[in-house]
């Protein structure tokens, strides 16, 4: 079991997503996550730093936590190309210690280039092409792609690690577990959900697991389940609305009914450490072994310290119910 903090891009500007990736090393965390977005899910977030600039100066703060992107879309914003070319630059800058999550997108970030945001079907195919021409590049070399959708012109990446970085790829279902099976060396989720593994493992998946665990820490459940509800009511709208509106507007009005009731429900809120192990305990009875920490609290430091005293050795130790 390793444990890793989610680094909410969306929540705070580039020098405080440093910061606390240092104080996340410092507490004894295995990796930080970041997403990479252009908008944030809602405007009173206020940012949306560039994830990859983030991480490379995170990789020359620290020294030993791993870093992951969680996850970042290689085919509509960015070229597969240019994600081939900074992955292996960032793996190099962190001394091997980088994972490339990958995933095919939100409408919120990948139509800002004008290329529109094809239907779901037009996307596992995109993410399968995009994952071929990175997978291509890293084995050296000038190489050339010719998909369906996607193209590459006798392209090179110079700098490649001696071991690569592994892949996690995002999946939400039966069809993107059969991508992250053939292309992946790991597979990320959002949702407590057996079956996504189960058809990972089924397809010939054998990686590591990711999942992001829904917490807000504050010293009383009211003031977590405020501040959660105030940022990260998007969360509660599921992957097929979350992948679908454009605009930050978009998600301020579709989650207008979410009640602090419902953020309670869902998110582990306050300062009780048995609640967030009960809300962690689903998703390793679905089979993930990599936990992602993401607190919506108002008080990041403080979260910090609470996991470093109250939860560390309580998430490493759970098991699956029955073990």
């Amino acid at each position: 079991m390793k444990i890793g903090y989610k680094l909410a891009a969306e929540a705070f500007g580039p020098a405080e997503l440093v910061r606390q990736a240092v104080l996340a090393e410092q507490a004894g965390f295995d990796f930080v996550e970041i997403s990479d977005h252009f908008h944030p899910w809602l405007d009173n977030q206020g940012h949306s730093p560039f994830a990859w600039t983030v991480l490379g100066t995170i990789a020359a703060r620290t020294e030993r936590i791993e870093l992951a992107t969680g996850v970042t879309c290689p085919t509509i914003r960015y070229h597969p190309a240019i994600i081939a070319q900074a992955a292996a630059t960032l793996a190099l800058l962190s001394d091997g210690r980088f994972t490339l999550g990958v995933g095919s997108g939100e409408r919120l970030n990948e139509h800002v280039v004008g290329r529109g945001y094809p239907a779901v079907a037009e996307r596992h195919e995109l993410l399968r092409e995009a994952l071929e021409i990175i997978r291509l590049l890293w084995r050296g070399g000038y190489r050339s792609y010719e998909g369906k959708h996607l193209r590459l012109e006798d392209a090179r990446v110079f700098d490649l690690p001696d071991e690569l970085p592994p892949i996690a790829v995002a999946v939400s279902g039966k069809a993107s577990t059969a991508i992250a099976a053939d292309l992946g060396d790991a597979l990320f989720a959002t949702e407590p959900d057996p079956e996504i593994v189960r058809h990972y493992r089924a397809a010939g998946g054998d990686g590591p697991g990711y999942a992001e665990v829904p917490l807000a820490w504050a010293p009383d459940e009211h003031t977590a389940a405020r501040a959660a509800l105030e940022t990260t009511r998007w969360a509660l709208t599921g992957w097929k609305v979350m992948s679908e509106l454009p605009n930050p507007v978009n998600f301020d009005a579709a989650t207008g009914t979410v009640r602090e009731e419902d953020i309670l429900e869902h998110f582990a809120c306050g300062s009780d450490p048995e609640r967030h192990v009960a809300v962690a305990q689903p998703y390793v009875d679905a089979g993930f072994d990599r936990l992602v920490m993401m607190n919506s609290g108002p008080d990041p430091d403080g979260f910090i310290d609470f996991y470093r005293r109250e939860l560390d050795s309580r998430m490493r130790q759970l098991k699956p119910s029955g073990v």
